[in-house]
């Protein structure tokens, strides 16, 4: 029981942290690919409005994903597209042209290059391992060119939603200790005493000098 009750603990104190990321994200343009509670694999999980929701397997944490973390670089297309141009060398120019944009900093010229390298990968032939890692690694590229990309905005937006994350936690401590402190007052108990600025004799025992002086 006490394993249960410190997981949900746990998972709250994620919601809490994670949501702030989130809705911070949202409302200075990022838009979050994913809110998750828990970590891979899923054991629920829905899209919205392009957005995953979904709750993972191991209750240790949590994540929300931001596009564009880092500026998109050449070496991104060695890693998760260099399994698939080992079996299909024609991919060679189509992912050359992308690299050589992305060197130049010439980023809205790679997005336009993007669709173009999407087809080569759909007309070869290549293990399905090779093509996940390409279909990942070509999603995660183009969430990079993007105009809502993390890496793109302003120094306080970034700082911002970094920040959220702790930032909700602490607020939302201050919330809870509130709500209890005037709970307590008001004489309920949520299993456990909120003591008050008055003192109080609960109980006077005979066999004291209390008892003796007629308290």
């Amino acid at each position: 029981m006490n394993i249960f009750v410190a997981i949900l603990g746990l998972g709250l104190l994620v919601f809490v942290h994670e949501a702030g990321h989130f809705f911070t994200a949202r409302a200075v343009g990022m838009t979050p690919r994913r809110f998750y509670v828990g970590f891979p694999p899923a054991l629920v999980r829905v899209r919205r409005k392009g957005i995953e929701y979904g709750i993972g397997t191991i209750p240790l944490g949590g994540y929300v994903k931001i596009p564009g973390m880092h500026r998109p670089a050449p070496s991104d297309l060695d890693t998760f597209l260099g399994p698939a141009l080992a079996e299909a060398p024609p991919l060679l120019a189509p992912i050359e042209q992308v690299k050589r944009r992305l060197a130049e900093g010439e980023m809205e010229a790679a997005r336009e290059l993007i669709p173009e390298l999407e087809s080569a990968l759909g007309e070869t032939s290549v293990s399905s391992h090779a093509r996940k890692a390409a279909k990942r690694g070509l999603t995660e590229l183009k969430d990079g060119l993007g105009t809502d990309a993390y890496w793109r905005q302003k120094t306080w937006k970034k700082v911002l939603v970094i920040f959220a994350g702790p930032g909700t936690n602490l607020l939302f401590a201050i919330m809870l200790f509130t709500a209890l402190y005037v709970v307590g007052s008001g004489g309920y108990r949520l299993g456990f005493s909120l003591e008050t600025s008055t003192p109080v004799v609960h109980a006077v025992r005979a066999d004291h000098p209390a008892a003796g002086m007629g308290l």
